[in-house]
């Protein structure tokens, strides 16, 4: 009758045992939800290797590179695509730094592509990089359309960007290949014909291109300047003229001309007189 009561009372111990547990503070309720929770962890990181497992822009673009192929095992860092992100064309030019002081956000600018050179369009800078690179010494300038892209503009084509960072009308102008010697910032050397001898200039500059030079005083209208060649101050020289237009910088020769000055009937070079434009 002891041992009857002993199991009956182990049995009822047993019971209330496993009433508890099945409470909602017992233990496999617990560890029902500790294994809930581990299975939404897993469930969470599949998730999220899954969506490594999918390309995707960060904005609307058009592919212009594909690195890699269908399958292919990459490493983190890896550049799989290269982007032409949608939306209003923008033309990037790595300027030498020393025209950064010459540049402003909104100047207007010529662009030409290498591939059309006949067909200009027109741009105004639109942002210059805070930053110099120091591996080039050049700066970042990134220019606006002031109308829309050509069709047959293309990313990463070749183009020549001209800036017309100031304008000064009827101006007077020489060649840069004009100048002799090493030029300060404002003065320079030049040789000129008078009575038939070469003379020796030094006239103050102004604004400058790419083959032109501005003169503000030390030359006026008519002197025939010495343009090549390496004639001697003071030797007589004789002259036939030549033509001359600034292209390269948009500047163009309305009215104006050049000589040749030559020693003992030799060709000693070229001069220019004057120019006028822009």
């Amino acid at each position: 009758a002891r041992r009857s009561v002993d199991v009956a009372q182990a049995q009822q111990a047993g019971a209330r045992a496993q009433i508890e547990a099945n409470a909602d503070a017992g233990t496999d309720m617990v560890q029902a939800r500790a294994q809930l929770a581990l299975a939404q962890a897993a469930t969470l990181a599949a998730q999220a290797r899954l969506a490594q497992t999918r390309v995707l822009a960060p904005a609307d673009a058009r592919v212009l590179v594909r690195q890699v192929e269908p399958g292919q095992i990459v490493q983190p860092g890896k550049a799989l695509f290269s982007l032409a992100l949608a939306g209003p064309t923008q033309l990037v030019a790595q300027v030498d730094e020393r025209f950064l002081d010459q540049l402003q956000p909104g100047q207007k600018a010529s662009v030409v592509a290498d591939a059309f050179a006949g067909e200009r369009f027109a741009a105004r800078v639109l942002s210059i990089a805070p930053a110099v690179d120091a591996q080039r010494g050049a700066v970042e300038v990134k220019f606006a359309l002031e109308q829309q892209a050509p069709p047959y503009l293309r990313e990463d084509m070749t183009l020549s960007v001209e800036v017309e960072t100031a304008r000064r009308e009827k101006a007077l102008v020489l060649p840069l290949a004009a100048l002799r010697g090493a030029t300060a910032s404002d003065t320079a050397t030049v040789l000129v014909l008078q009575d038939g001898r070469v003379q020796e200039r030094h006239p103050r500059l102004g604004l400058r291109t790419l083959d032109a030079v501005q003169v503000l005083d030390g030359l006026s209208e008519g002197d025939a300047v010495l343009w090549g060649g390496t004639p001697r101050v003071g030797e007589r020289a004789r002259a036939r003229p030549v033509a001359w237009m600034a292209g390269a910088s948009g500047t163009r020769a309305v009215n104006g001309g050049s000589a040749v000055a030559g020693r003992q009937g030799a060709d000693a070079g070229s001069a220019l007189t004057n120019a006028m434009g822009r």
